[in-house]
């Protein structure tokens, strides 16, 4: 039933995200895939995650760290969830944190971990009360 409700709520109210995380996920459609606590999980070759509602895409499982990146790309869609469309702004956030140069410069020379930033630490933190297993903090 939980299950149920939740990708339910990730294609209403989470409808903005989930439909871009089908856009990938029809993109990458020859990747590996399988369920994980509700969302599609789709393995793609990059080193770190991304979350789309109901749609969480990780690193292969071979990389190290995989699975730590899986438990906090869900708490991401967790995120999702709570915050419906409002989920832009938290995508915002994160992607300027992640991919912006002076970002990764201060990251580099203050030894920041990747949740340093809040959104991030969020993610980390709610996938790991959802799912009961570690999430990555660095």
């Amino acid at each position: 039933m939980k299950k149920a409700l939740f990708i339910i709520l990730q294609c209403t109210w989470g409808l903005f995200q989930t439909l871009i995380g089908l856009g990938f996920f029809l993109a990458l459609r020859k990747r590996p895939h399988r369920m994980y606590k509700g969302c599609i999980e789709t393995q793609w070759d990059h080193w770190g995650g991304l979350s789309l509602g109901l749609f969480i895409f990780t690193p292969p499982d071979s990389q190290p760290n995989a699975g730590l990146i899986r438990v906090h790309e869900y708490g991401h869609a967790i995120q999702s969830l709570v915050l419906g469309p409002l989920m832009l702004f938290v995508g915002i956030i994160s992607m300027a944190w992640g991919d912006l140069p002076c970002f990764a410069r201060l990251r580099q020379t203050r030894h920041l971990p990747y949740t340093a930033c809040f959104v991030e630490a969020w993610a980390s933190r709610w996938g790991e009360w959802a799912t009961g297993e570690k999430a990555i903090w660095e």
